[in-house]
């Protein structure tokens, strides 16, 4: 198919003081080719992060929501450069850390550090914690050794909710949230910029999940943290994030400030992933609305067009035959402007043939 859609405007998510800028992904892509024979045959490439951009300022929330498979995991990964990219740049504090040696990387690692989801299998069960807290301020040279270092140890732990004494203790001895409290203090010890917090609560109950997102929003206060938070959860996002971007199939599809989004969801995949959380009805039972139909697609198989298409209630058969790229169509609120609801915003309908997409 031929395009002749109009160009979309430029986009501009930044903070408006560019001093601001932490974190400025770029374009960011991750591939991987998977399945390949003995002489390379029947390989596929999947796509799990996809031309993803995005900034964080100092002090800010970013979140990055979608459902399991949609690329927002990797891209934190990418972030902390746990993997390297395919193509585009990550720049932290002015560098592109995908460019950097191991010498100069280390320097960034020092202020940049990562919060996994399982705090069962994040923590090693043959280090003590004092250790555990401790392993970063030896591998950076960060405070003497001893006595001090202990001290500045006990005082994370302080700093976390947990008591000095529990430097002697091993992560089997802790609950779930207590040991999410340990990894927190880990990521403190080396005084980072960016926390990356790849579903940091999703392993824990609900009365826990609270706890956690208190403590990580006081420490944002108290040190002028900024995070990088990977959930599937739309609630949690919606207490602990300035901004919310959107995935689906390794790209955003929809980017704005968090009560925006909530607000006006305009993407139908926004619309179906708040569709689909839990709601009390009048007599105070759990009941669940439309969501969303169908499962993911399969990344190495990507659907042409709109990758949302084959799932989407409003999808037109112009859908399936161009794929949308972010436009800006209300100050801070971007969305990927598919043919089906691109008018209704005042925003233009196709903007770009897939036809080499498709051909590949």
């Amino acid at each position: 198919m031929t395009d002749t859609a109009a160009t979309p405007q430029s986009i501009d998510l930044r903070p408006e003081a560019e001093s601001e800028v932490l974190l400025d992904v770029k374009n960011v892509e991750k591939h991987f080719k998977v399945g390949a024979g003995f002489f390379g045959g029947g390989a596929h490439t999947v796509r799990a992060v996809d031309g993803v951009s995005f900034t964080i300022a100092k002090g800010e929330t970013v979140a990055l929501v979608g459902e399991s498979g949609c690329g927002k995991s990797t891209t934190g990964r990418l972030v902390m450069r746990l993997l390297q990219p395919t193509s585009g740049s990550v720049m932290y504090a002015g560098d592109d850390i995908a460019t950097l040696t191991s010498r100069q990387m280390k320097e960034h690692r020092r202020r940049l550090q990562i919060i996994f989801q399982d705090p069962y299998s994040s923590l090693d069960p043959r280090m003590s914690v004092g250790r555990i807290v401790g392993e970063g301020l030896a591998i950076h040279g960060l405070g003497a050794k001893g006595e001090d270092r202990q001290n500045r140890i006990e005082a994370l732990l302080r700093q976390v909710g947990l008591a000095p004494e529990d430097a002697a203790k091993f992560p089997h001895q802790f609950s779930g949230g207590q040991r999410q409290r340990i990894s927190i203090a880990r990521a403190l010890a080396t005084d980072p910029e960016l926390i990356v917090c790849d579903e940091p609560v999703s392993a824990l109950d609900v009365s826990v999940q609270a706890q956690i997102l208190n403590l990580l929003k006081d420490l944002q206060s108290e040190r002028g943290l900024s995070y990088l938070f990977v959930s599937h959860d739309l609630n949690v996002v919606r207490y602990i994030a300035d901004r919310v971007c959107v995935m689906y199939l390794g790209e955003i599809v929809e980017s704005a400030p968090t009560e925006e989004l909530f607000a006006h969801p305009t993407h139908p995949y926004t619309k179906g992933l708040l569709d689909a959380i839990p709601q009390f009805d009048s007599v105070r039972k759990v009941s669940e609305r439309a969501g969303l139909r169908g499962e993911v697609a399969d990344p190495s198989r990507m659907p042409s067009g709109c990758r949302f298409h084959p799932r989407c209630p409003t999808a037109t058969p112009e859908c399936s035959e161009v794929r949308p790229v972010l436009t800006e169509f209300r100050p801070g609120h971007s969305v990927a402007a598919c043919p089906c609801f691109a008018s209704s915003v005042g925003l233009p309908g196709p903007v770009r043939s897939t036809t080499e997409e498709v051909q590949a």
